[in-house]
Formats: structure tokens, sequence, C-alpha cells
């Protein structure tokens, strides 16, 4: 029992590390030789952390990240002799950013730089994501497939191909000159929003994982704030996620049931989340207004309002105007109508988005539908809605609320 007890405290150390250093690794090896491509040099971390777990059976090392390093370099080395390549470096000095000291000790901005590394311009969304869940925050193969909906094949598939693109067309995870990360900062923008996104909206959301992975966004965001390099978007972009963040508490309740936000108890929200929000918020304005300015507002009026009914809806559904056109946004326009007193004009809008294959099949509208005639009074209609959205989520916790609410209608 003790051995077992401590394996698993073994692999638990592994695994801490893996999270805070797997991606710097990984980027210090691609930095100490330019004949180290990216996925020899997964591949050499990858076992410096299985030698990890075979030696440390009896006792851990003084310094375990700093033994982990120290077998990626020598593996390293290794390899650069197995290729034959050793010869060339002895006989003829390398230009300096070819060959660098590979070391332990990291600058407190390295996620940083991964992270505008991951930025590249010519990597499509979906995989400057995907890079930057595995080489920033550090996340398994098996995990980022759970978390964005994809089959570990598909995950596996998307990252072979990104590891193709990069040595193909020489795009390397270094760090981008100065010129080059203050161009990349919408696309940085873009990849914190989809990451807290994938950890905010998801009716899972309770899980201790997708807490992490908000944390992780936030965490990246104030990164950017501190080093200065960040503008007015990086303080809307902060604010709208604090904002939301100060409200993820109460969006189950005890029993891990999803509550609508009418439905929500308001004194768990975070009043310090809120109030560190609103200083940003503030921090945010300036001439040129983002969609993270009109969302971060949204969410602000949502999060010190006193009450569901004395929400100001008449300005979110202004504000909603100004995200427009998308058929998503679109939704959550018509809903602001509805509470503002437009009941006609959001069904129309509701009733206009239906027509569409695409948003038909979306879970929300119909959800948003079957609650809105449920209000009405119209138990049938409401009952019809509601039933058609068990169709069109996999969500456990969505099914569910689905469930109580045609309890209720009794049909």
């Amino acid at each position: 029992m003790t051995d077992q007890n401590n394996t698993v405290k073994m692999q638990q150390v592994i695994d801490r590390l893996y999270k805070q250093h797997y991606g710097k690794m990984v980027a210090s090896l691609l930095r100490f030789s330019k004949e180290i491509d990216l996925e020899t040099a997964e591949d050499i971390v990858q076992d410096a952390f299985a030698a990890a777990m075979s030696h440390w059976a009896t006792q851990l090392p003084a310094n375990p990240a700093g033994w982990i390093f120290s077998v990626c370099r020598n593996k390293a080395l290794n390899k650069l002799r197995d290729d034959k390549k050793m010869l060339r470096l002895h006989q003829a000095p390398e230009p300096e950013d070819t060959v660098s000291a590979f070391s332990a000790d990291f600058p407190d901005d390295e996620q940083l730089r991964l992270l505008f590394a991951c930025a590249h311009p010519d990597l499509a969304p979906k995989v400057q994501v995907v890079i930057t869940l595995k080489y920033v925050i550090n996340l398994k193969v098996a995990t980022i497939a759970s978390l964005l909906g994809m089959t570990i094949d598909g995950a596996d598939k998307l990252l072979l191909r990104a590891r193709q693109k990069i040595k193909d067309e020489k795009i390397l995870l270094v760090t981008p000159a100065p010129a080059a990360m203050a161009k990349r900062l919408p696309i940085v923008h873009k990849i914190i929003y989809l990451i807290f996104n994938e950890g905010h909206t998801s009716a899972e959301g309770k899980t201790l994982l997708r807490e992490e992975l908000c944390e992780e966004a936030l965490i990246l965001n104030k990164a950017i704030l501190d080093s200065h390099m960040g503008n007015i978007d990086s303080c809307a972009l902060y604010a709208l996620m604090l904002l939301n963040a100060a409200r993820f508490k109460a969006r189950f309740d005890d029993n891990g049931e999803l509550l609508d936000l009418d439905q929500q108890d308001r004194s768990l929200w975070n009043q310090d989340l809120i109030r560190l929000g609103a200083y940003y918020f503030q921090q945010s304005k300036g001439e040129q207004l983002s969609s993270y300015h009109f969302e971060a507002y949204i969410a602000y009026l949502h999060s010190t309002a006193p009450s569901f009914a004395d929400t100001d809806w008449k300005t979110i559904a202004q504000l909603y105007k100004h995200l427009l056109p998308n058929p998503f946004v679109e939704l959550n326009y018509a809903i602001a109508l509805y509470y503002a007193g437009e009941q006609d004009s959001a069904f129309e809008k509701l009733f206009a988005l239906q027509r569409t294959p695409f948003m038909n099949s979306y879970y929300l509208l119909n959800a948003t539908l079957g609650k809105l005639f449920m209000q009405k009074g119209d138990h049938a209609q409401a009952a019809a809605y509601y039933s058609k959205t068990l169709t069109q989520t996999r969500s456990a916790a969505e099914a569910n609320y689905i469930r109580k609410m045609l309890s209720k209608l009794n049909l």
C-alpha cells in the first residue's frame, strides 16, 4: 500500500511539473539548436518526464525541475551527436542566435513569449488555440480534445498538421521581434478570449478543469498588462473576463443543476472580482472601441444590477447592436429586447433565426423560445421547443435542465 501511495504521490509531482514547465522546455530546446525541430523537442521532453517517473521511484531529487531540464539537455546533445551534427558545431561557431544556453532558470515572461509565438499569423485560429493549450497552458492532448469537443485522434492529427506547417514554412516557436509582437497582440487577445470562453460558457463548467482554464486565460491577460505591452483592448478583455468569472460560482445549484441568470443567487457573485473588473473597464476607455469593450460593458451592467428585473435591459440591447451581424449575438440581442419590453420585436428576430438551418438546430435558440413561451403561458409551445432541445445537446447539465423545465409544464 505504501508503494502504491508513493507512486500516486510521485505521479502528482510529475503532473504538476509538466503543467508548469512542458512548454518552456520545448521552447528552450528549440532555442538550444536550430537543428532540433518541434517534433524532436517534444519527444525529448516526453522522454525526460518518463525517465523522471522511473528514476524517482524512491526519492525526489533536490531540484526536480532542474533534474528534468538536465535530462532534456543531455538527450538533446545525444541527438545532435547521433545525427553527426555536433562536429560542425565544434569546428565552426554558429551565429549567436543559433545555439544558446539551456537552463532551468527562466525569466518571468517565458510563458508570455510562448503565447506570442503561438499567435503566428500563418497559423489557423483553431491551430493557434490548440498549440497555446499545449505549449503555453501545458495541457495533454486528451485534455485538449475533451475541452474542445474533439476526439483524441482528431486533436492528434491537428497537432501533427501544425507541426508539419511549422517545419515546412520554418515557423519556429521562438520569440518574435518586438514589432511582430505588437502586430500579434490582436491575435493574442482572440486566443485568450476563446480559451476563456471554452472554460466559461460550457454547461459542464463546474468542473475544476474548466475553472482552471478561465484562470489561465486571466493570468495570460494580466501578464500582458504587467509587461506594458497591452493596450485598451487588453484592459477591456481583462474586465470582461473578470466580470464573467465573478458570477461563475452561481451558475449551478448545490446538485450541479444549471441555473438561468434570473435564478442565480447573487450573493454568491464575487464582489472583489466585480470591483476589479469595473476598475479595468474604466482603464479601457479610449477613442477606438473594440468588441471587448461592448461585451465588457454588457457584463458590467449584468454584474452591478441589484436584481434580474432591475437590469438595464434597454442599454444592453443597444450594446448588442454594436456587435451585429452575428447569429449568436442576434439571439442575445433578441433576449435583451424581450426583457426590455419589446416582446414582439424579440419574437420576430427569434423566428427569423429559426428559419436558418444552423440556428434552427442550435440548442440555446430553442431553449430560449421554450422559456419565453413558458413565461407567456403557452405551455404547449414551450414544451415543443424544450423537447426539441433534448436532441440538440450532448451536455448532461443542459439535458437535465430541460427535463426540469418540462416537468414544470406538467405535459
